[in-house]
């Protein structure tokens, strides 16, 4: 009988966290963080990254692996995961991947069809087509030959959009085909638990309070203290995230103090409402409020 792994997912600002860490009181649970952000050293404001006090009291697994010049990736993601979730049960603990980085949640569940490495030529070619006619345009394009990928890409989201229109030119397929994964097997069962909020408005609202807290706490301060230790660039996966891409702009001057908090919630919303059509899409996704049970008849089974 293989062991279990659980899950809980959600979109931003939902409770998650705060969830996991009330589990956590009541068993011997080790987290595994399922967030594309949180992998960055020193970005912990606008990831809303455990703090130093939780993590002494719940082990946590997959933050602060990388600096953020660096770039990682969903295959690592599994890899990694996979065994963050082996060494934790080989201590008797319970695994609970806690998340919204949907696509790294599918690529453990499901697999990852290999991808092509990039062509430089090709993309040299994406970015001459989006100087003339835009990436807004491009999205379009992807729209026809990849409706479900562009669902997932904001129009002005060019590394992603360029990556999925690479992709589709290399191999001939959609990138969302390749990511919906190749069945291969896990080492343990994975059950997914969903933290759906069932009123959007009170997301929203939760979402605008934690970004005002972000900046209160020193978001940009943050960004600031990065861009001087490091070499970075707007166009990295790690200024791409929500809060910081927005930061970016502000210090550029690009845009006022106001505007950055405007922005930075409605991409906060749209990455939001990105994440609840991944949980709708996902099969055997079960209510959070049943994971405490399923906790429990995992301490019997054991």
């Amino acid at each position: 009988m293989k062991s279990i792994a659980f899950a809980l997912l959600g979109p931003t600002a939902s409770g998650k966290s705060r969830l996991a860490m009330q589990l956590a009181a009541k068993h011997p649970i080790e987290i595994v963080s399922v967030d594309s952000a949180q992998v960055y050293r020193g970005m912990d404001i606008g990831t809303a990254k455990p703090s130093a006090a939780e993590r002494r009291v719940v082990p946590h697994h997959l933050l602060d692996l990388l600096e953020p010049t660096q770039r990682y990736s969903a295959g690592r993601f599994r890899a990694d995961a996979i065994r963050a979730v082996s060494d934790i049960h080989s201590r008797g603990k319970i695994p609970l991947l806690v998340g919204g980085t949907m696509l790294y949640y599918r690529a453990l569940a499901q697999g990852l069809d290999e991808l092509p490495t990039a062509d430089a030529e090709l993309r040299r070619r994406i970015d001459a087509e989006a100087r003339t006619k835009g990436w807004p345009a491009l999205h379009a394009q992807l729209s026809r030959i990849d409706p479900v990928a562009a669902a997932r890409i904001e129009p002005g989201d060019a590394q992603r959009i360029q990556r999925a229109l690479e992709v589709h030119h290399l191999t001939g397929k959609p990138i969302s085909a390749l990511q919906a994964g190749t069945g291969s097997e896990l080492p343990f069962e994975l059950k997914a638990f969903g933290l759906v909020p069932r009123d959007r408005v009170k997301l929203y609202d939760q979402i605008a309070r934690r970004f005002d807290s972000m900046l209160k706490r020193g978001l940009v301060e943050e960004l600031r203290a990065l861009r001087e230790k490091y070499e970075l660039g707007s166009s990295l996966p790690s200024m791409r995230c929500v809060g910081y891409r927005q930061a970016w702009r502000f210090l550029e001057g690009e845009i006022t103090a106001g505007e950055l908090r405007e922005t930075s919630i409605a991409a906060t919303r749209q990455l939001a409402k990105r994440q609840l059509t991944w949980l709708r899409s996902l099969p055997g996704l079960e209510p959070a409020e049943q994971l405490g049970a399923a906790l429990e008849r995992n301490a019997t089974r054991v």
